[in-house]
Formats: C-alpha cells, sequence, structure tokens
C-alpha cells in the first residue's frame, strides 16, 4: 500500500498530502467511492453541507474497516447558515449525518462578502475546535482580503484555504500569502475540470517521459507546489492511478511548462460567488 506524505497544519495536526473529492457524488456512490479509496490507502476524504452526501461519506468511513482515528474528515458550513448560533447548528447537523463523534476539518465553503457573516461563524468554528468537535478549522475560496479580516478580528488563521487550483489557474499570489501564514493550500478542481487540461500537447510529453499519464503529471505538479490536490473519483482504477503520484519527480523545467498557459477561472470568483 502506498504511504502518502503529510503537511503539519499552524494548529500542529497533520493531513495527508493527498485526499479524494466527493463533488457530485450521491450518497450511494460517495459511499462506495469512499469505502473503496480508505481500503486502497487514502487517508483524507473531503465533502461538504451543500454536497448533500454526507450521510454517505460516513457510511463509506465505516463500511471501510479503517480505524477513525487515522481518517482526516473534512465538511464545509454552507452559505445558508452563516452567523454565529447557526454555524453551530449546521455543524451539529454535518455531525449527525456523517455519523462521527467529531470532524477533522471544518471549513467555511465560501466568503459570502456580500452577507458579510463569515466572521461570526468563524468565531463559531474556534468555538467548536476548543470544544474537540473540530481538530482544525479553515477557510475555502477566501481571498487575502478575507483571511486578513478573521486574522485582525479573531488573531485565530486557518489552518487550510480550499481554493481553485490547477495550471490553468496556479494561484501563485494567493500561494505565496498562505505560505507566509502558515496556511495550508488544498486544490479542489486539481484536473481542471471541464477544460481540455488533460488532452495537452506539452502535459503529454512530460507524462511520456516520467511513464505516467497527464492526470499523474498534474497531480504531481500540485503535490512540488506545496498544494494539497483532492480530485473527485468514484473509479477504483483512477483513484489508485490518480494515488500514485510520488515515485517521480518533475524537474524545474517541467513544472514551469506545466504552469505556461493562459490562465482562466473555471469556477465562482469568491469576490461575488454566492452559494447558499
Amino acid at each position: 500500500m502506498t504511504s502518502i506524505p503529510t503537511h503539519t497544519l499552524n494548529d500542529g495536526t497533520t493531513i495527508p498530502a493527498m485526499g479524494l473529492g466527493t463533488w457530485p457524488m450521491g450518497d450511494a456512490e460517495a459511499e462506495k467511492a469512499v469505502s473503496g479509496a480508505l481500503e486502497l490507502g487514502y487517508r483524507l476524504v473531503d465533502t461538504a453541507t451543500n454536497y448533500r452526501n454526507e450521510t454517505g461519506t460516513g457510511r463509506g468511513i465505516a463500511r471501510s474497516g479503517v480505524p477513525r482515528e487515522e481518517v482526516v474528515v473534512t465538511t464545509k458550513l454552507p452559505g445558508r447558515h452563516h452567523g454565529y448560533e447557526e454555524t453551530l447548528a449546521s455543524f451539529e447537523e454535518s455531525r449527525q449525518r456523517l455519523g462521527l463523534e467529531y470532524v477533522d476539518l471544518y471549513l467555511i465553503h465560501w466568503p459570502l462578502p456580500r452577507v458579510g457573516k463569515y466572521v461570526d461563524s468563524w468565531k463559531a468554528m474556534v468555538k467548536l475546535r476548543e470544544e474537540g468537535l473540530v481538530r482544525s478549522i479553515g477557510v475555502s475560496n477566501f481571498t487575502p482580503e478575507h483571511i486578513g479580516r478573521l486574522e485582525k478580528e479573531t488573531g485565530v488563521l486557518p489552518s487550510v484555504n480550499q481554493i481553485e487550483l490547477h495550471p490553468l489557474l496556479p494561484q501563485a499570489e494567493l500561494r505565496a500569502f498562505h505560505a507566509e501564514k502558515g496556511i495550508v493550500t488544498e486544490s479542489w478542481s486539481p484536473l481542471g475540470r471541464g477544460s481540455r487540461l488533460l488532452d495537452d500537447p506539452g502535459i503529454a510529453a512530460i507524462a511520456e517521459a516520467h511513464g505516467v499519464t497527464p492526470g499523474q503529471v498534474v497531480l504531481r505538479w500540485h503535490t512540488q507546489l506545496g498544494a494539497l490536490p483532492i480530485p473527485k473519483s468514484a473509479s477504483s482504477r483512477r483513484q489508485q492511478e490518480n494515488f500514485d503520484i510520488f515515485g517521480f519527480e518533475l524537474t524545474p523545467d517541467e513544472l514551469a511548462a506545466v504552469s505556461d498557459r493562459p490562465h482562466r477561472r473555471l469556477g465562482g470568483d469568491p469576490e461575488v460567488h454566492e452559494e447558499f
């Protein structure tokens, strides 16, 4: 079984350097995918209230037979539950659906700056961490300005910021900000979902040189940048392929070549995107 390197978060906990994403799986598919991935050696699973598959994710963890303390489980607070008391209640609902005593990583899914309640939610998450119901707290799709406000108003920095990150959007400035603040960068849509990224001839040539697939090249690019990719896959073969990226290394020139393309977002802009 492959063993995966880990990152140490700024709160002292550790997280695997790669995980399994579950959006947009339903409960039945998530249960099967999560159970299978854990049996392959995955130890980080990512879900969210808005994915509507927390129940299946929890069942998959239980079905895998992997000891609970070995699995890092992430879920996320939806926009409709921003606010202090709302966050505490929403977390409890997530915990019940997952069937877990605690959650390893709890994230604010989107900042929703127009609503303006993400600091209240953050204060509730600090409380959940202090009570031991959550091991680590973080954010998703936050900008440096949003994170700066959390730090200024609470003194607590996120341990993770999960952002859209792939070779079409390398996020160099945001990654540098995270590095300066000791925040781990987690990558959603790491393979550029919905784009033709994996058909790129330059990436194909690098893959051929290493005897790997274009997807493995892109995931390895993430880990060598210090980012933590969470590719979604329900296929056991693809899960294994995605997982098997720590046996080769890209050269500095290859890393630069993977990033060298026109940059564009495939998902929402955190300044305006609203997901309730």
